[in-house]
């Protein structure tokens, strides 16, 4: 749902009923994850999408009705193998979703979701925590949660089970996730009374491209497209300039060692090394490597590579620190202009992120879409 955080404050503000499917648990291979949202307001407009298609409309027709009676209800989504025109997913999956009305009949489980809108909507990191199964009285309760600890809202005034979920979802929200969670209705950590589905916001992840060459600049259109916050930095500033890179989010002038030590990453950071030039290579990688970032990967022949790897060595980088060195960079597409290569490298940054094999789809038996840490996993039917 916070992926609809602009338009949603929206229509908060302008004083609106909406509803809101979302997508809090799946199953086999579902097209949209855990937070996917529908959301449709009081006078039909609907915006977002919990399935790609599939169950569109009958997921519509059930925010309308929750509009009518606002009752919160979490409804199952699978494949119909006698007719396959029939409401479900054609991929052969299988989801919740949850339907729940927001308004102004509803102000105190309204005020956490408009507070985490509102911060969503601002790039402002936030966690939200939504009761999405167990007793009916409890359905669609929100707490907010914020990095430093503050929270609005309760899931139902135990101070236990509030005191847990936030404990959780601050959890989550640390690393940048979005999943379900399991605890009992007394707060404690077994799971087997309530589901708890936290979406996290968190400002976009980064992507810090070195070297301001041309295939820098195809690759920056792609990380922007892949939703990155991306940062060009190169020693020349001749070459990093706004003019060369109007798409970038910052353009850094420093020698890439230097910065990559003094700027901020994180486990969701990817690191792009387009140098291929040892003077900048060397010191850069021998940085990356020991960062506890999610991709280093570096441009360059498989002559240029071996090279590399002998000068890491020479530099102290160990064995086990070089395995995690991608290059040559980008997966086998037989690249050869920019953008092919720029196509390439998000790729493999992609396959890296969500364990793909990068292999054709076709003829494969591996899965389509894959289910991060079971994060959002299908619970028994009780």
């Amino acid at each position: 749902m916070l992926d609809l955080a602009g338009h949603l404050r929206e229509w908060i503000e302008e004083g609106r009923d909406f509803a809101v499917a979302t997508v809090v648990a799946v199953g086999g291979s579902a097209p949209r994850p855990p937070g996917a949202a529908l959301a449709v307001s009081a006078d039909g407009t609907a915006i977002g999408s919990v399935s790609g298609g599939c169950v569109e409309g009958a997921v519509y027709d059930l925010c309308l009705q929750a509009l009518r009676d606002g009752e919160t209800r979490v409804e199952r989504f699978g494949y119909s193998d006698e007719d396959a025109f029939a409401v479900g997913l054609t991929c052969g999956g299988t989801i919740d979703i949850m339907i729940t009305k927001y308004g102004a009949e509803r102000p105190a489980q309204a005020a956490a979701v408009s507070s985490a809108l509102s911060a969503a909507a601002h790039g402002e990191p936030v966690a939200l925590a939504r009761v999405v199964h167990g007793p009916a009285g409890l359905l669609g309760r929100a707490v907010l949660v914020r990095p430093d600890g503050t929270h609005e809202g309760s899931l139902g005034g135990d101070p236990d089970l509030d005191r847990t979920a936030m404990a959780q979802a601050r959890a989550l929200l640390d690393a940048g996730r979005t999943g379900t969670i399991e605890i009992s209705e007394d707060g404690s950590h077994c799971p087997g009374g309530l589901t708890l589905l936290v979406e996290s916001a968190v400002p976009p992840p980064r992507m810090i491209v070195f070297g301001a060459i041309d295939f820098a600049a195809a690759l920056v259109r792609a990380g922007k497209f892949l939703g990155y916050h991306v940062t060009v930095c190169d020693a020349r500033p001749v070459f990093a300039t706004r003019v060369r890179f109007p798409e970038a989010d910052e353009i850094v002038v420093d020698w890439p060692h230097r910065y990559l030590a003094s700027t901020d990453t994180d486990g969701r950071t990817v690191l792009c090394v387009l140098t291929h030039d040892a003077k900048f290579d060397i010191p850069l990688l021998t940085e990356a490597l020991r960062l506890p970032v999610a991709y280093v990967g570096a441009m360059g022949s498989r002559r240029t590579h071996e090279d590399r790897n002998r000068r890491l060595r020479e530099a102290g980088v160990s064995q086990r620190e070089l395995a995690r060195l991608r290059s040559p960079i980008g997966l086998d597409l037989g690249a050869r202009t920019p953008e092919e290569t720029a196509l390439s490298i998000a790729a493999e940054i992609v396959a890296a992120r969500h364990g793909g094999t990068g292999r054709p789809l076709t003829g494969s038996d591996t899965p389509i879409h894959r289910n991060e840490r079971k994060a959002g996993q299908l619970p028994q039917p009780v």
